[in-house]
């Protein structure tokens, strides 16, 4: 077992466990109830992201390159959709209203 990434907060160890929980690479997040005793702990403790079988850790390092590349790549741009017009944020793939196809 071995550590593969310390997380700034909850939600983005959250969010890493499940990509890698999607490519089946067993993982566990440890520190994540350390923030209920701010004050009696030091203020810089986060969770982090703990890969659980060795043979998974060249997987899971490249897996943790995408997640961190696709969250400094920042929000991505509305498009609007040909079937209906309408503007969708740039997150999605289909449209809300319509179900229409992105670019």
């Amino acid at each position: 077992m071995q550590r593969l990434y310390q997380a700034g907060n909850r939600f983005e160890a959250q969010l890493l466990s499940d990509l890698l929980e999607r490519h089946r690479v067993d993982n566990a997040i440890f520190g994540d109830y350390l923030t209920g005793a701010i004050g009696e702990l030091p203020a810089d403790l986060c969770p982090s992201v703990w890969i659980m079988r060795d043979d998974d850790l060249g997987r899971a390092r490249a897996l943790l390159d995408e997640f961190l590349a696709d969250q400094h790549r920042g929000p991505t741009r509305s498009w609007v959709c040909r079937g209906c017009g309408e503007l969708v944020d740039g997150s999605f793939d289909i449209c809300w209203r319509c179900g229409g196809e992105g670019p």
